[in-house]
């Protein structure tokens, strides 16, 4: 597949793509209850909810996400690029009983 249509397709899928500030943060593992995710452990050791994701990635305080909905949920989603490595799907399970 075309290297452009690979990463543009999906992005197309996201509500908004924000522009992480100097000092944004990453997503080192996720938060889920009952095998959902409810919310996102940071790379400087803070645990989030979904919620609180959203707004802080919005606000260009989390990189290499961008945000999407389903129904009227939003979270986050990976931006494409070319590691499978940190994409949120293939992130460790951190904890199950926040949130």
């Amino acid at each position: 597949m075309n290297e452009d249509l690979r990463t543009s397709l999906p992005k197309a899928a996201m509500d908004q793509i924000p522009t992480p500030g100097e000092d944004a943060v990453s997503i080192t593992g996720l938060v889920k209850k009952k095998g959902r995710v409810c919310g996102y452990q940071l790379s400087d050791d803070r645990i989030v909810s979904r919620e609180e994701g959203v707004a802080l990635a919005k606000a260009g305080g989390i990189k290499g996400v961008g945000v999407a909905h389903k129904k009227d949920t939003e979270y986050l989603k990976s931006i494409p690029d070319d590691s499978e490595d940190n994409n949120l799907s293939a992130l460790p399970t951190v904890r199950t009983d926040a949130f």
